[in-house]
């Protein structure tokens, strides 16, 4: 099922497309090192196929997992008797390449140079980390991602009907070998050949969604991507956060690592909740969930997820606001439903001495030069836009503080308008 052209591979279509890198490198015929990083089952080895393919090179395939130096040097062996026997440029393509330590990533740095073969390395693993600078530098880094849902979809209509594949699968059946594949096309095709010999065996044509449910059981997650127990315990989390139950947040997260979920998707879920309800309450808690996320691209797994149960124990304890992300919202509805309006002549910058004469800049008060740094009564909205407050701070963490002095601000505002009024200003 492995796809013989571009035009036949399911996604990556950041990379593929019409005028995207990959596609260029391919039409352009010159074949150049690179790094596939992505998970999984989403093209990383059928890419490096096509790519021999197309440059008419010869194909060479390692694992790091099993292979080591010996290994390397019969591949440039053989790499530079193809090239003395027919002229034609070699591919090496390394699977797994993080798996191999600094020695053995530095052997192909010379063949590389000399141009002799070139390089392909497929990793699941952050390259900065795993891969070596003096390789890294000398190979362009693609980004792969997991295969949509809509993209997974697009494989098993392709594939079922086919002489491998000869049964009929209802929708529902399909919605749920693509839940259960993840994102991953190899997982796709293995869940579908189990579908197809259970069907086969079991003398049947057709394949409803309880038959995949029969037949996998043994596969199926705790929850599967997309289905009601995932997204309920998401759920579960976040309002554990959001409450301030710690113990609580450590169970449903550890539900989830424990159920096969992704650690990078909850720890990206840790950043939503440091920014939607914790906010400036405690500036600390979005540094903790980046910072979690770092620590388990560096360590990956078990040592990384105490990274992320950390961070989750942090948020929970952490003081509460959503002020800045309904602030945001506001302010967002007032952009959205208003018009155009100029930047006021006081505030728009004045390079030249023609925007000068304008009167770019003639009137800005320098905050700097003000009591308090305070420029009390200015304005900087447009003009005839005067809106309630977005930001309105909580009575909670840090932004107790903040909220005093916005309020310290405001009377000088109504204090120093108050005294223009009495002298004749607007």
């Amino acid at each position: 099922m492995r796809p013989r052209s571009l035009d036949e591979v399911a996604g990556q279509q950041h990379l593929l497309g019409p005028g995207k890198p990959l596609r260029l490198a391919f039409e352009a015929g010159k074949p150049h090192s690179m790094i596939l990083w992505g998970p999984p089952g989403v093209g990383k080895t059928t890419l490096a196929r096509l790519m021999a393919r197309a440059f008419d090179a010869e194909f060479i395939a390692l694992s790091a997992v099993l292979a080591g130096v010996k290994e390397i040097r019969e591949a440039v062996a053989r790499a530079e008797a193809v090239l003395q026997q027919s002229g034609r440029r070699t591919i090496l393509f390394v699977d797994e390449v993080h798996r191999f330590n600094k020695s053995q990533q530095d052997a192909f740095l010379p063949f590389v140079e000399q141009g002799l073969i070139t390089f392909i390395g497929a990793t699941t693993e952050n390259p900065s980390f795993e891969v070596n600078s003096a390789l890294l530098s000398r190979a362009a880094v693609y980004v792969l991602q997991p295969l949509t849902d809509a993209e997974l979809s697009g494989l098993v209509q392709r594939v079922v009907g086919k002489s491998l594949f000869s049964f009929k699968l209802s929708d529902l059946a399909r919605d749920s070998l693509v839940a259960m594949a993840d994102g991953d096309a190899r997982r796709l095709l293995n869940l579908v050949e189990q579908v197809a010999t259970a069907a086969t065996q079991a003398g049947q044509n057709e394949v409803d969604a309880d038959f995949v449910a029969g037949t996998l059981a043994q596969s199926l997650r705790r929850f599967d991507k997309g289905g009601d127990a995932f997204y309920d315990q998401i759920s579960a989390l976040h309002k554990s956060v959001r409450g301030s139950a710690p113990d609580a947040a450590l169970y449903w997260l550890l539900r989830m690592l424990d159920g096969g979920a992704d650690p990078l998707y909850l720890g990206r879920r840790l950043i939503r909740m440091a920014v939607e309800d914790i906010g400036l309450a405690d500036a600390r808690a979005l540094r903790m969930a980046l910072d979690a996320c770092e620590t388990y691209e560096r360590l990956g797994s078990p040592e990384g997820e105490l990274a992320l149960a950390e961070a989750t124990l942090y948020l929970a304890v952490a003081a509460k606001s959503n002020a800045a992300y309904m602030a945001y919202n506001r302010a967002q509805a007032l952009v959205h439903g208003d018009g155009s309006r100029p930047v006021p002549e006081h505030l728009r910058n004045a390079p030249t001495k023609l925007m000068k004469d304008l009167g770019y800049g003639r009137e800005y008060r320098y905050a700097h030069d003000e009591a308090g740094a305070y420029a009390a009564g200015e304005n900087y909205f447009p003009e005839g836009l005067a809106p309630g407050p977005f930001y309105e701070p909580v009575e909670r963490g840090l932004e107790a503080k903040i909220r005093e002095r916005l309020e310290l601000f405001r009377t000088l505002d109504r204090e120093a308008i108050r005294k223009r009024r009495e002298h004749g200003g607007s």
